[in-house]
Order: structure tokens, then C-alpha cells, then sequence
């Protein structure tokens, strides 16, 4: 090729190759950093997954005392979303995955390897390709997309490999007076890459997560300018990654095979590439079958659907580091109260298959995370998400901050076994609704197995006894007393001997007063639920029956 076609395809002012290479320098890490990067593109809303494949580099960076940044691959201009790049950055900073570059609105970006959107960096990977194009490594194609399906049909028809290669690249031959006649004639190009691989030999690649992997040499002609003058994925991360220092590119795994291509585009540059990982997708079962989480498909793909449940921040990461990385339990478990970004996180131990989505697993995180809340942090950020999403769960707990907190409290502050009934905050109406009178509808009829009789009698005998200021033994120790009494026995042991000498035992007396009380046969300790409800609430609830 020649500078001549060079400058007739680019005719704005572009930097020069030494220009670009002054404006971004070499990074002055210490010897180990990582420098690498997550790089959504801004067509739809923020996928679970791109927060799974943010976070695990982050935290690689941020161990080494490296640099993680956020990067806006906005090429696909026909898919993208207004907002959606402010939405990815929102989301990144929610989950307190925190980029030290990158974009954090659309008017403000931080960090100096700038722009970080790459419609942005349109002169740069255009002053790139020109030098190829110069040099013999790119060419334009002035095929329509009408000859390149064709070559593909003909192609499938006779069961040959389909791309844009070998005698199928039809515009690679052109002589430079054709593609002068074709570029003056106005006839519409792109920039293609000119291969030099060579399918029937093998390139061996060692990638940081999967290891050693052989694949074919890269030998299609890909595109790298579009019509339009914007660079596709594979050049323009090419120039970015090598321009902010990039060490170490986790993506996903849909982008494997492309890895000969973009390891061979590294040395035709003459630029030693960056280490390459790439991870599985989060999986779920589907009647039995596993399969990647699915926009389409399924809610939990949206990284807004834990926000609208009320999942607190720390227990999506929490469940996403326990897929990362299965030790994370164990290491939980021994450091409770221990931040998690004090893990550390091992890239040897990801998933090489694919983590499998767990709900189960994400309340019982959930549970924990919550479990270590106290009563005023558990209402601030429960109230935090009624507001946006329950006006009458909000207006609850305003009209009833303190006694709200009470309810809070009860198994939780002051205990060495804390309840684990909250798992998100659309939880707490059912966990709180049956202390307000107004919203307490009790179902008798889960105690159609007692006489009624005996129910009043048992009633009746702790009403009497009843006083605020019993401690819990003291009260229990009258619980006791009211069970012999009414022909229940007061020793479980005892019971379990001679079962048909009594009505029941002291957990069925228990059990009559926390439904009488609470209107379920599950429930924090009923002392302290008295406590909180007051004498008159306790008695006049018992008094109902």
C-alpha cells in the first residue's frame, strides 16, 4: 500500500504515532502492580455478570496496588443506550467496585490515560490504522454486504470455512490505481486487517485463567475501521490497552476464540500484549440443564432487580466472591466482622466452568451480612429502601422509628446468637407487620388441636402471673409452673417417657402463647417480643382468644 491511498482514505489531521506515545507514558507502578480494566459496552442495562467480571479485576488491581479502570467500548453505536454508560459507572461505584480511571458521567471523567470512551479516541486508532495502511498491514474493502453473504453461502454450500480470506478477499488484490478509481468514485470502504496466519498452523496461548490452550493462526481478514470511521472491539482495544498500560484483560469467555487474532495484532504492532483470562458466565439451572442467566429470560440477570428485592450491597458482593472464589466461605466464616475487600482474592481458584446462580445461597449470604447490622443500621437502610420502593412499609417505620427499633433489636444486639431472618429489606414488613395491632389478623384454627379450654385456663394462669419486670428465667420459670398446673408437663424429658400421662408439654404452652401473641408458630423469643409490645398490647392480644 501506499501514503498516497493513505492520505486520500484520511484526509482530517491526525496525530503522529510520536505524539500519541508522548501523551500517554509508562506507567511508574512498583514491580508487580496490575493495571487492568473492565470494558462494558453501553447497550442495555447492567448485567450481574459484568459486576462479577468488574469485580474480580478490581480486586486483583487494588491487592497489587495497581490501577483498575473503567472503559466505555462504545464502537457498537447502532446497539447503544442513552444513559446506559452513566448507568454502568453508577452501578461499579454502588457496589463499591471503585475505578481510580475512567468515566464516571457523561461530563466527568477522572483519571490522565483519557478520553475513556472510545468514541472519543476516533484520531488515535485512525492515526493507528493509517500507519498500517501505509505499511501494507490494511487495506480497504469495498465489498458490499450483498458480496459478503454471497461468499458465505457459497462458502457453507460447499462446506468450506466462511470469512473474508485467501481468494474470498477479493479487494486484498486490488492494484492502488483500483482503490484510487474506487475512493474517488465515492464507492463506500472499510479498513480490513491483512492477515498473515495461516490456519493449518497452530499458535499456543496461555491464558491466566484456563492455562495452555492451542489454536488455529488467525487468518481472516477482519475489519477494523467500519464505514462509518469508528474501529471495531478488536483494534480498538488493541490501542487502548497498549496506550493506558494495561497488564492483565479479564473478559469474558465469549471473546476465547478471538484471542489468536488479538495476540497476533499485539506483535504485528511490535507491542508486547498483556496477560489474558477469560471467565465462565454465571450459569443457572433450567429444568435440569445449565445455561448462561439470560436478559431475556431471567430477572436476577439485571443487576436492578437486588436493589428493587432490597439485597444490601455487601451480600451481592459477598455471594459474588463466594463464586469467584470457593474459599471465601471458609474465610468468611473464620473473619465474621472483617471487611470483605480484606480478602484475597486468588484468580487461580475461579470457576473455569461457570459458577451456578443460587438463590438459596444468596439469602443465606444475605442472612449473615444482615446479621451483623445493628438495630439503628438495619432501620436506616431499611427505611432507605422502603422509600423507594414501599410507601406504606416507609410510612410504618416513620411513624414508628423507636418501637420499630425495638423490634430490631430483639435477638440481635446484646446476644451471642443473632436471629438471621432478614435477608433483604422486602423482608421486614412480614418480620414487623404482626407487632401493630391494626395489621395483626391472627388464624386460630393452627390451634384446633388443643381444647379450648385449656387454652383460656393457660391464659388466664399467665395473665395473672405476668409482670414487665420478670427476666426472662423468672418468666419461664412461671411458664413452668402454669404447665403443671394445667396438665401439661413442665420436663421434657419426662414427657418424652410418658406422653400419654399429659395434654402436652411446656413447648406446646410456649407454642399456644407465641401464636396467641404473634399469630405464627415460628418467631423471635417471646419474652423479649413482651417486652417490646408492652404489657397492655401482650395482655389484651391474649385476651382475645
Amino acid at each position: 500500500m501506499s501514503e498516497t491511498i493513505a492520505n486520500l482514505i484520511f484526509k482530517e489531521d491526525l496525530p503522529t504515532i510520536a505524539e500519541i506515545e508522548a501523551r500517554y507514558p509508562k506507567r511508574q507502578l512498583k514491580e508487580g502492580a496490575i493495571v487492568t480494566r473492565v470494558a462494558p459496552s453501553p447497550t442495555g442495562f447492567m448485567h450481574v455478570g459484568t459486576l462479577y467480571a468488574a469485580m474480580i479485576p478490581e480486586r486483583l488491581a487494588h491487592q497489587s496496588e495497581g490501577v483498575f479502570i473503567l472503559r466505555i467500548e462504545d464502537t457498537d453505536k447502532k446497539r447503544e443506550l442513552e444513559g446506559a454508560a452513566e448507568l454502568i459507572s453508577s452501578s461499579l461505584l454502588h457496589y463499591d467496585i471503585n475505578f481510580d480511571e475512567g468515566v464516571v458521567n457523561e461530563n466527568k471523567e477522572i483519571g490522565e490515560y483519557g478520553p475513556y470512551t472510545q468514541s472519543f479516541r476516533e484520531k488515535i486508532y485512525k492515526a493507528y490504522i493509517k500507519e498500517l495502511v501505509i505499511k501494507g498491514h490494511a487495506y480497504p474493502c469495498f465489498c458490499s454486504e450483498d458480496e459478503i453473504s454471497e461468499n458465505v453461502r457459497i462458502q457453507n454450500l460447499h462446506k468450506i470455512t466462511p470469512g473474508y480470506y485467501g481468494k474470498w478477499a477479493k479487494c486484498r488484490t486490488l492494484t492502488e490505481n483500483e482503490i484510487i478509481e474506487n475512493i474517488n468514485a465515492g464507492k463506500p470502504f472499510v479498513i480490513r486487517y491483512k492477515s498473515q496466519g495461516d490456519k493449518n498452523k497452530k499458535i499456543r496461548v496461555v491464558d491466566v485463567i484456563k492455562g495452555k490452550i492451542d489454536f488455529p493462526e488467525y487468518n481472516l481478514d477482519i475489519v477494523i475501521m467500519k464505514s462509518d470511521g469508528i474501529p471495531t472491539y478488536h483494534f480498538a482495544h488493541l490501542i487502548d490497552d497498549r496506550l493506558m498500560g494495561t497488564t492483565l484483560v479479564l473478559r469474558g469467555d465469549e471473546w476465547l476464540s478471538s484471542l489468536p487474532l488479538h495476540i497476533q495484532l499485539f506483535e504485528l504492532m511490535g507491542w508486547e500484549a498483556p496477560q489474558y483470562g477469560h471467565i465462565a458466565p454465571i450459569q443457572k439451572l433450567d429444568e435440569g440443564n445449565k445455561r448462561k442467566l439470560s436478559k431475556r429470560k431471567d430477572p436476577e440477570a439485571n443487576v436492578t432487580y437486588y436493589d428493587e428485592q432490597g439485597y444490601p450491597k455487601d451480600a451481592v458482593i459477598e455471594y459474588l466472591l463466594n463464586l469467584a472464589n470457593s474459599n471465601f466461605e471458609d474465610w468468611r466464616k473464620e473473619n465474621p466482622l472483617t471487611p470483605n475487600k480484606e480478602f484475597k482474592l486468588d484468580l487461580g481458584k475461579l470457576n473455569v466452568s461457570g459458577a451456578l446462580f443460587d438463590f438459596q445461597k444468596l439469602d443465606n449470604i444475605a442472612k449473615n451480612v444482615v446479621g451483623t447490622y445493628g438495630a439503628e443500621k438495619l432501620f436506616d437502610e431499611g427505611l432507605n429502601w422502603a422509600k423507594k420502593y414501599d410507601e406504606e412499609l416507609a410510612n410504618l417505620m416513620s411513624e414508628n422509628s423507636e418501637y420499630v427499633k425495638d423490634i430490631f433489636r430483639i435477638e440481635r444486639e446484646n446476644t451471642d446468637k443473632v436471629r438471621k431472618d432478614i435477608a433483604k429489606w422486602s423482608d421486614i414488613k412480614n418480620e414487623i407487620l404482626y407487632f401493630f395491632d391494626n395489621q395483626f389478623n391472627p388464624n386460630y384454627e393452627i390451634l384446633s388441636s388443643y381444647e379450648k379450654q385449656d387454652i383460656k385456663n393457660i391464659v388466664n394462669d399467665f395473665i395473672v402471673g405476668f409482670d414487665m419486670d420478670d427476666d426472662k428465667q423468672t418468666w419461664f420459670e412461671k411458664i413452668k409452673v402454669l404447665t403443671d398446673k394445667n396438665g401439661f408437663c413442665s420436663n421434657m424429658k419426662e414427657f418424652k417417657k410418658n406422653k400419654e400421662a399429659y395434654k402436652g408439654s411446656v413447648a406446646d404452652v410456649t407454642k399456644i402463647i407465641r401464636i396467641l401473641l404473634t399469630g405464627r408458630e415460628q418467631s423471635p423469643d417471646i419474652h423479649s417480643i413482651m417486652q417490646v409490645m408492652g404489657k397492655e398490647r401482650t395482655v389484651s392480644r391474649l385476651s382475645k382468644f
